[in-house]
Parts: structure tokens; C-alpha cells; sequence
């Protein structure tokens, strides 16, 4: 926890951005700010449990609530073990992608001071989230508001040597909220994937649709190398890279392409992972990028001998499947680290009217207990009309929405499943032990390295509340907790 004149210091630097987020006039803005002043990290006595908790019902958004106690209370049938002397993966954090259409209503929909208040109640420390991982698009996703990729040319011409290589379409909003993110959280590991080569290098000769021809896999390779080189030089590491978006879908009205998993196989062991080693650059691969509904298709590029040495983790989508499949491939490959990288909000079953409890439980929770060291929901914003989009999705749910005609900030299930997380477990804490009852009590723990302080995230999935019991280094407590609801609970070894 932080030492006193530290959480003086950073009470006093939030006042200002608060100010002028009550001025703007942002739903919620009262609410949150009052939460947060409450919710400032205090030194814990020995035997106190901190507790943070938010409801479907929205009765209750990241509440501070009373302190309850280690005491000798009795062990109840559903009983919650916490275990620190068994750790796990190591966490990189939690956060969303800043997606061109994400950065886009940050950087010109909200005035500078609104702008550098939510960047701070994202990105900064606490009383901030603290999001500390994030994903961006190489090119156009469907979340952009024009198709694009980073070497385009007239139709029937190539560009074998990348002469017109170029990010200056991420100049305008993409590099600068990204870059803000950075200064914020030094922590903050960012990721990027391809929705399409450029279409001079495809089947197609289109960004919609098509396959990567063989000739091409080198031009492609040095594509993504230059990628990472650009914006390196512009103060931006890129931690890992993955070599398709969804690898096994060629979506109808925006950017895809198929790369199936012998043409994986074939890019990573015998032209891009070569070349990235030979660039010098520390950026890792990620196998797949996909749902959970093929485990195989990873495994089959592990195993591909020269494509396995240049892998180093493997990325998940929730879009079908199960989280299990984590399990699989990571049984199959414990060396090989999991990542989990795209989540959507949305208005549909059952985000609509469960998303808080149904994210936290499917994502935050399973996905972390299935060994992924960071976990991504999909847009870090987006506007009252699902967007701004250009083909694909048409209800997808940002992080936060942003109105775009008066600048108003509304914060959404996903920003709360985030910020049971991020606020709490930092980059470099263990996934712990802890005992979960599916359907009922799903749980994950935590151990921060630096204060060595557990963080226990439980997430009440019934409709009706639920009383039960945590024990830990043989200490207990007990806690009953609402209806569709989750909790963060925070003590000290």
C-alpha cells in the first residue's frame, strides 16, 4: 500500500482533472469522483480486508464498503482457500485496445483537460485504473473510419522494398493517445495485430477477403518489422505482435484475410521470426489471435520446430469456445505464455443485462485462472452509435462511451470489470491460489510484488446474495455478497 505523503500527493494531483470533469458536466463524474476519494489506498492493519464492490443493478459502481476483519469465524460450506505460497503466472495487467476509431473520439471529440482527466482515470495509478496492457491495429480494423493499410498504392502496381511505407495515418490520434497512455503508466505493454496485409500482397489484390500469396510472405515479414521500427522511433515499444487478426476469418466489409496454419507455420519459422532476430528487436510473437473454439490450430503451428522457437506466447478471442482451451494448449506447452486479447462489450445476451458479472466471470476470472499472464477487452472507447465503424460489428459496446455530440462520458460494465483488476493487481503480482465455485462463487487471487498484498476478485453470478468464507495463512473471515455482483477484497500477508 502507499505510504501516507505519497497518497496525499496523489489525492492533490487529481483535484484539478476532477474539477473539470464535475465542470463538463460528464454523467457519472460526481459519482465516480466520490468513490475514488473514498477508495484511496490505505496503509491496512494487520487483520483488516479492504472491500471494493459493483453491481449489475448499478446500485453499487466500485464501492468502498466497510472494512471486514480476520477473525476466527467458522469455516462456511461455501469456503474460498487462498493460497500465496502457490503462485502461478506472472501479470503483464489488464486493459482495451486503442482501437483508430478509440483514439480518434479521444482525440477530437473531448476538449484537452476532459481528454487528459480520463486519460488519467484510465491509464494513471490510483485512484486510477491503472490499465497497464493494450492493443493496436496495424492498418484498419473494422473500428476505423476509412480501410487502409500502411503501404497502399494504386491497383496493379507492387512495392517490393516498402518505398512507400508509411504511419502517418496513426499520426493524427493514434500515436498521440498512445503515447499519453505511455507517460502515464511506463508499465503499460503494448501489443498489435494485422486485420490485412496491404493489397498489392494478396490473393485478392483487395483488403477485404484474400490470402497472403507465397511470394509475398518475405515483403509481409519486413512490413510488420517496419511497424515496429516506426514507432519505436516515435517513443512507442511494441511488446509483442501477433501475425493475424483472426487468422481463420475473411469478414465480408472490412479488412481480413486468411492465413491458415501451415502459412503461419511457414511466415513466423522461416521469414518473420528470422528477421526479427536478426533486427535486434525484443518484440515476441503470438501465435493465433483467435477464438477458443480451435485449440488445435495453435498446436498445429507448435508444432512446426523452426515456427516453435520463434513463438512466445499464445493470444485467445471469447467469441467461441470455451476458456478451456487455454488449459490445452498451455498443458501441451507450459513454456509457451498466454495472453488473452479480445473481448467486445456489446447490446446483446448476455452483455446486455449481465455484461458486469458475465466479463468478470468469463474473462477476468477464467482467463487469468487459464494461465493468461494479460487480458484485453476490445475497444478502449467508442461513440453513442456503436462507433465510429466502417463495415463489421454494429452494437459493439466500448469501454467507456463517448457522446459525440456533447463529449459526455459514460462508463460502461467493461470499465468496471476492468477496474476490479487493474486498479488493484499490478504488473509483476502472481496468480495465487484460490479455491472458485462455478455458477455460484467464481474467484482469482493475486499477490502484488511489491507490498506483498493479496487481492482476492469474486464474482456472485446468482440472483440472490451469497454468504461465505476466505481463508487464508490460517486466518479467516466472512463476507455475504449481493446478487449479480463482483468484489475486490485487498489485505496484507
Amino acid at each position: 500500500m502507499m505510504v501516507l505523503h505519497r497518497r496525499i500527493s496523489n489525492i492533490m494531483s487529481w483535484c484539478l482533472p476532477f474539477l473539470m470533469l464535475c465542470l463538463s458536466g460528464l454523467p457519472q463524474a460526481d459519482a465516480w469522483a466520490s468513490n475514488q476519494a473514498v477508495a484511496a489506498d490505505n496503509l491496512l492493519s494487520p487483520s483488516a480486508v479492504q472491500v471494493w464492490i459493483s453491481t449489475t443493478d448499478r446500485s453499487k459502481l466500485l464501492s468502498r464498503e466497510p472494512d471486514t476483519h480476520f477473525d476466527a469465524a467458522e469455516q462456511l460450506p461455501l469456503d474460498i482457500h487462498v493460497n500465496p505460497a502457490k503462485q502461478f503466472q506472472k501479470m503483464i495487467g489488464f486493459g482495451a485496445s486503442i482501437t483508430d476509431a478509440s483514439a480518434w473520439l479521444m482525440q477530437n471529440m473531448l476538449d484537452a483537460a476532459t481528454r487528459d482527466a480520463l486519460m488519467k482515470e484510465l491509464f494513471g495509478s490510483a485512484p486510477g485504473l491503472g490499465l497497464s496492457f493494450t492493443r493496436l491495429t496495424i492498418g484498419a480494423s473494422d473500428f476505423s473510419r476509412m480501410h487502409y493499410s500502411l503501404d497502399d498504392i494504386p491497383p496493379g502496381q507492387t512495392d517490393p522494398t516498402l518505398e512507400h511505407f508509411s504511419i502517418e495515418a496513426n499520426r493524427a490520434d493514434v500515436l498521440p493517445i498512445v503515447k499519453k497512455a505511455l507517460a502515464l503508466n511506463p508499465d503499460l505493454r503494448v501489443m498489435a495485430s494485422p486485420w490485412s496485409a496491404p493489397a498489392w500482397m494478396k490473393t485478392s489484390r483487395s483488403l477485404i477477403k484474400g490470402r497472403l500469396r507465397p511470394d509475398a510472405f518475405g515483403s509481409f515479414s519486413e512490413y510488420l518489422v517496419r511497424y515496429i521500427q516506426a514507432y519505436q522511433a516515435e517513443g512507442v515499444p511494441i511488446f509483442a505482435l501477433t501475425v493475424q487478426n483472426e487468422p481463420h476469418f475473411e469478414p465480408e466489409d472490412y479488412p481480413g484475410m486468411h492465413l491458415d496454419n501451415r502459412d503461419r507455420a511457414s511466415l513466423i519459422g522461416q521469414h518473420l521470426g528470422p528477421r526479427l532476430a536478426a533486427s535486434g528487436l525484443q518484440t515476441r510473437i503470438l501465435e493465433w489471435d483467435h477464438n477458443w473454439n480451435n485449440p488445435g490450430a495453435p498446436l498445429t503451428v507448435l508444432a512446426d520446430e523452426r515456427a516453435r522457437k520463434y513463438v512466445g506466447g499464445v493470444a485467445w478471442h471469447c467469441y467461441e469456445g470455451h476458456v478451456n482451451a487455454q488449459n490445452i494448449v498451455h498443458d501441451a506447452h507450459p513454456d509457451i505464455d498466454t495472453y488473452f486479447t479480445e473481448c467486445s462489450g456489446g447490446t446483446w445476451e448476455p452483455l446486455h443485462s449481465d455484461g458486469l458479472v458475465w466479463l468478470t466471470r468469463e474473462l477476468i476470472v477464467g482467463s487469468t485462472r487459464a494461465w493468461a499472464k494479460g487480458v484485453l477487452l476490445w475497444n478502449l472507447a467508442l461513440d453513442e452509435h456503436h462507433g465510429p465503424h466502417k463495415g463489421g460489428c454494429k452494437n459493439c459496446r466500448g469501454v467507456v462511451t463517448i457522446d459525440s455530440a456533447t463529449g459526455a462520458i459514460t462508463r460502461n460494465p467493461e470499465y468496471y470489470a476492468l477496474a476490479h483488476a487493474s486498479r488493484f493487481v499490478r504488473p509483476g503480482a502472481h496468480r495465487i491460489h484460490s479455491d472458485t465455485h462455478s455458477g455460484r462463487i467464481d474467484t482469482v487471487a493475486f499477490q502484488n510484488a511489491d507490498d506483498k498484498s493479496i487481492v482476492l476478485i469474486a464474482a456472485n453470478s446468482t440472483s440472490g446474495s451469497r454468504r461465505f468464507s476466505v481463508r487464508s495463512s490460517g486466518r479467516g473471515f466472512q463476507y455475504e455478497l449481493p446478487a449479480k455482483s463482483v468484489a475486490t477484497f485487498v489485505w496484507q500477508l
